[in-house]
């Protein structure tokens, strides 16, 4: 749910992204588990989750073959949200079923360091999740974010395409050093597809919380997240413009009919955008965001990323 205020603008993710501090281990069903602060390219620690697969609870999605180990969802969960929330644990505990699972706090979140940029710099957040679910061996990886982490992996994927087209035009000068690969498959889930959008009643009390200081108290101290005071400098890309610059990577838009803060022309608009790399659902009776988005839902989100990416 980005605003437009708050902090400085990303530059396209200049790395390395990854440096790991204070790393504890927990055994769960599936296998280990590893908990850990990640270091963004601009210094911010990161809380970092990560789950294995659930072998015994693994879903065939093609029975010609088993399910693939080297896949990894990265979730990127909505402003207010963190890692420990029941509905992003509920998220990973779904996908596990498809393959591993990183999950994270943006900044300003949780026990993450920072301030939250509602958007624009938690492409770094993101940037340094991806690169560590690369580093743990996974060859596959698929993003999937719930409305400002919608936004969020639509331009992070974004600016990986235009990293590889300028590799290929000779020029690693933006993007040296920032790991193994943009994703291989993007999931947008109730996010917006432009930014300053006032246009409901959810909207605009999001952005008195973003704008003012009294909200950036209720913020901090009521929802345990961090709010930056700096307007955007400069107003980073949109998602519809964002949108464009994926392809030929596959795109899931996921948006339901009952969305209280963004109405059907923002993912109508960014699946318009996407053109025959995208795919639009309009979910009936769905609400916004993680705790509107049933099992059932994640599952065929699930099923789709096992298909789509590679």
């Amino acid at each position: 749910m980005s605003t437009g205020s708050a902090g400085h603008g990303a530059r396209p993710l200049p790395g390395p992204h990854v440096r790991k501090h204070g790393v504890t281990r927990e055994v769960t069903g599936g296998g280990t588990s590893f908990r850990m602060f990640l270091h963004t390219a601009d210094g911010v620690r990161i809380d970092s989750v990560y789950n294995p697969s659930a072998p015994e609870k693994m879903i065939v999605t093609d029975t010609s073959r088993p399910p693939s180990r080297d896949l990894v969802f990265v979730i990127a969960h909505g402003f207010t949200g963190h890692v420990d929330r029941p509905h992003v644990r509920r998220v990973a505990r779904v996908f596990a079923r498809y393959g591993a699972v990183v999950t994270f706090s943006f900044r300003g979140h949780g026990a993450s360091g920072g301030r939250s940029t509602v958007g624009d710099r938690e492409v770094l957040d993101l940037a340094a999740a991806v690169s560590w679910a690369r580093e743990l061996g996974h060859a596959r990886v698929a993003t999937v974010g719930f409305s400002m982490g919608g936004s969020v992996v639509l331009r992070h994927a974004a600016l990986c395409g235009e990293r590889e087209r300028e590799r290929e035009e000779g020029d690693n000068g933006l993007f040296a050093g920032a790991g193994a690969g943009g994703p291989d498959a993007v999931v947008s889930v109730s996010g917006p597809a432009r930014w300053f959008y006032r246009g409901t009643a959810p909207m605009r009390r999001l952005h008195w919380l973003v704008t003012r200081p009294s909200g950036r108290l209720v913020g901090r101290y009521g929802l345990r997240t961090r709010i930056h005071h700096r307007d955007w400098d400069p107003v980073p890309l949109s998602p519809v413009e964002a949108v464009p610059r994926i392809a030929p990577t596959p795109l899931l838009v996921v948006h339901g009919d009952r969305d209280g803060y963004f109405p059907l022309d923002h993912p109508r608009t960014l699946a318009a955008a996407a053109g025959e790399h995208g795919e639009l659902w309009v979910e009936p009776g769905m609400g916004h965001a993680e705790n509107a988005a049933p099992d059932g839902l994640l599952h065929r989100i699930g099923d789709w990323v096992a298909i789509r990416a590679g």
